[in-house]
């Protein structure tokens, strides 16, 4: 399987580190009756900033500090996923003080839409801790509705400054949208559902191993694409407040890409 090729990055073009994108976003409406029943009022007043360190850090204690914007954001998970790559984790955010505080409340600076592969955790591939990332795992990133509210609770609710769609290299749900097309088979029971889900975005300028490949990008784009013309998140990304990004996750480099 290709890792990194021009089947999965298009015609000619390097994949683009997982860095710094030109945000935006907008909307702000948050439902005070919701977020105050789902993330505790005790938080409101006094637990994790919106912007800035949770509490005052007392001497050896871990200073939690949530991005606030979307390059804040994006930058905390390339430098997560530098320290992943390089067998330097931290596992941030876990230890006894911290996990008091999320007792009373949430605030994670990223929304992740990933696959259900075990090979890809979220948390892991970026290093982050407790309370840093609320993960949406579905077979190749499909959305329903119930992703839909996911996200939207995360952004609208939460005020989360990012939404990554998470692809990866050798996706099982990608391969077997692909050979489904190919054989007309019908998957049963819902796993259907994932492959009418994904044959929109099947490449059929490729072939083999390299039109999985190339699926796997493309669907990654066809769902970041559906998440953006939703009329809240687009509001959100239009003022600036919100980016909604794709990526790539290539199992043999353990490096995250943005997509464009």
């Amino acid at each position: 399987m290709n890792t990194d090729s021009a089947a999965h990055r298009g015609a000619g073009r390097a994949p683009r580190p997982f860095a710094g994108p030109r945000p935006t976003t907008g909307g702000t409406g948050r439902r005070t009756l919701l977020r105050t029943a789902l993330t505790g009022a005790a938080a409101l007043g006094a637990g994790l900033s919106v912007a800035g360190p949770a509490t005052a850090a007392a001497p050896g204690r871990e200073t939690h500090t949530r991005p606030g914007t979307p390059d804040e954001a994006l930058n905390e998970l390339a430098a997560g996923n530098r320290r992943w790559r390089a067998f330097r984790e931290r596992h941030p955010h876990e230890n006894p003080e911290i996990r008091r505080e999320l007792a009373t409340g949430q605030h994670p600076f990223a929304v992740v839409l990933g696959c259900i592969d075990s090979r890809v955790p979220p948390e892991l591939v970026f290093d982050q801790g407790l309370g840093d990332l609320m993960t949406v795992r579905t077979a190749g990133e499909v959305l329903d509705e119930a992703v839909l509210g996911s996200v939207a609770y995360g952004v609208l609710e939460l005020g989360i400054p990012l939404v990554v769609v998470l692809g990866h290299q050798s996706c099982g749900a990608v391969r077997a949208a692909v050979e489904a097309e190919q054989s007309g088979e019908h998957l049963p029971a819902h796993m259907q559902y994932l492959v009418d889900q994904i044959r929109p975005a099947i490449d059929h300028d490729r072939a083999g191993d390299a039109r999985i490949d190339a699926t796997v990008s493309a669907n990654v784009r066809l769902v970041r694409s559906r998440l953006a013309a939703e009329p809240e998140l687009a509001a959100r990304v239009g003022t600036g407040k919100l980016a909604i990004v794709g990526a790539r996750y290539e199992l043999t480099s353990q490096a995250v890409h943005r997509l464009a």
